[in-house]
């Protein structure tokens, strides 16, 4: 097939027929020529807000294609984005690879050795989807926390609850595999092509259960309510794992895909002797607007445009503080949830289902720290650094997982918010008026009070005064990075292999993914298939 880029459609027009007649002139063929067209890639031009467009780049079928290439210069041929396997080693594996976690670095991992015949052994310390579900539920009606089931934990890991974007800022042929793997298990087809890729926690629930039964199909295994609580190691190699607490499963490969909620996990492999270090990451809130309000400061004329759904930010400002504030994980037409996986801790994130049809959209707005902040050298104060504003947030906002709140231009005015305005508060379990400056350090209150206002000329409604902030935001990626080698393996024990966000080495569900897959492709090609 052809590609050709810089398709122009305004986003007013019917695309499929827009796109087709745009193919026809450009190659000058007669429409009875083109035979088929496929969307490679699609994007967005709303630099003038008196008309927005959709620019595509398709991978056109036309016939005499030889003749076509010859006739019109600076044509291309549609590059090869299949996956291919690596080759299988020569170490022979007595026992199943073991993976700890069922996260996008862990379902990838083990999917992709299931592929290649190695029958992958998955636990999993929470629930399977559907009763994970169930337990976030009820936490989030009565405040009611199960420490192993919940935002973080269970089958899916913490992207199950969020937009469950697809973006990613790392460039690997591999992403290719990823997407095209969550379409073939219930995704939506436009996930392959769309500026803004999301699949939504509606939709990726039953995609992750397809991942998961293929995996059994393909000769693996997954269990649940597994929690991994210590690990044999011998001579500087691991021999196998304790699962909850009593029984042992003997593996020379274990995968360690654990998520960056697992402090437990992290602690246990500290007290092993598994290399630690703490990490940078960041730490805020998170900010509440109309959607509506988000929709007009970003497509003027065209907010209500069906075509062009609920609209989206990413923005950032560095500070005279000398920090950066940065908007993250933003959740068009979406809510703020409760993340807690630790008893008297509060912790939000957002979340969106597929349509992202809720009243408001929120972000989180987060300040970077490094351990320079955790006044400690040791591999865990990062998490301990976290659980110190957790608990002040419980603690001030009554005990009960409410979560504090104060009205944007009250956060800006350093003064206490007294009542709501126009905007209502989407997180469960329920809210506190708060003055955030208490459960937040100072630089970080500082960041944000000078960001809001400067995010306020990037977009206009973004300093609104009854627009919320909720906190506290702790979770945005993990506090650790467990060291490993080129090879992927841990850097002083032979066959424990670090992978996805909670070993430090990714930072959302497709970069994840695309770690999972890489340390599956490694040990493949150092061991024998079954």
């Amino acid at each position: 097939m052809i590609r050709l880029t810089g398709i122009k459609v305004p986003i007013t027009a019917e695309q499929k027929e827009a796109i087709k007649s745009a193919i026809i002139k450009k190659l000058r063929i007669a429409p009875k020529e083109l035979i088929d067209y496929k969307i490679f890639k699609q994007s967005i031009d709303a630099r003038k807000k008196d008309m927005i467009y959709f620019v595509y780049s398709v991978d056109v079928e036309v016939q005499n294609e030889k003749k076509m290439l010859k006739k019109i210069k600076g044509l291309t041929l549609t590059t090869g984005l299949d996956y291919k396997y690596v080759s299988p080693g020569i170490t022979p594996l007595h026992t199943p690879p073991i993976i700890v976690g069922t996260g996008p670095a862990g379902l990838f991992c083990g999917l992709i050795l299931a592929e290649m015949g190695y029958k992958p052994l998955l636990l999993e310390r929470g629930k399977d989807v559907d009763n994970r579900t169930k337990d976030v539920e009820d936490f989030w009606e009565k405040g009611k926390l199960n420490p192993e089931s919940n935002v973080q934990f269970g089958e899916g890991g913490a992207g199950s609850f969020s937009d469950g974007k697809l973006t990613s800022l790392i460039n690997n042929l591999r992403c290719r595999k990823v997407l095209e793997t969550f379409v073939e298990h219930g995704g939506p087809e436009e996930i392959l092509y769309s500026y803004k890729p999301h699949i939504g926690t509606d939709i990726l629930k039953d995609v992750i259960k397809n991942i998961r039964k293929r995996i059994i199909e393909l000769g693996g295994e997954v269990r649940f309510n597994s929690k991994v609580t210590d690990f044999r190691i011998e001579d500087g190699r691991i021999k196998g794992v304790f699962v909850n607490g009593e029984n042992y499963l003997p593996s020379d490969v274990v995968v360690l895909a654990v998520g960056h909620s697992a402090r437990d996990t992290f602690e246990v492999l500290n007290n092993k002797g598994v290399k630690l270090k703490p990490k940078p990451f960041a730490i805020g809130a998170r900010i509440e607007h109309p959607q509506e309000m988000i929709n007009k400061a970003q497509y003027g004329q065209f907010h209500d445009n069906q075509n062009l759904g609920a609209a989206e930010y990413k923005l950032v400002h560095h500070s005279t503080t000398g920090r950066t504030l940065y908007t993250f994980c933003m959740c068009p037409g979406g809510v703020v949830v409760s993340a807690s996986s630790e008893e008297n801790k509060v912790v939000t994130n957002g979340m969106s289902y597929h349509a992202r049809d809720k009243e408001n959209a929120n972000s989180a707005i987060l300040v970077g720290v490094d351990p320079k902040d955790f006044l400690s050298d040791h591999p865990l104060a990062g998490v301990e650094f976290q659980r110190k504003w957790e608990k002040l947030a419980f603690e001030l906002a009554g005990g009960d997982y409410s979560a504090p709140v104060q009205l944007v231009g009250d956060f800006l005015k350093n003064r206490p918010s007294k009542e709501l305005g126009n905007v209502r508060p989407s997180y469960k379990p329920g809210i506190r008026f708060v003055e955030l400056k208490n459960c937040l350090p100072t630089y970080v209150i500082e960041t944000m009070r000078e960001g809001i206002l400067h995010l306020e000329q990037k977009l206009k409604g973004f300093a609104q005064e009854d627009a919320l902030i909720t906190g506290v935001e702790t979770r945005s990626s993990s506090p650790v990075r467990m060291e490993r080698k080129d090879s992927y393996e841990s850097i002083n024990i032979e066959g424990l292999y670090p992978s996805g966000e909670g070993a430090g080495y990714a930072g959302g569900i497709v970069s994840a993914a695309v770690d999972g897959i890489m340390v599956a492709e490694a040990i493949a090609s150092k061991f024998k298939n079954q």
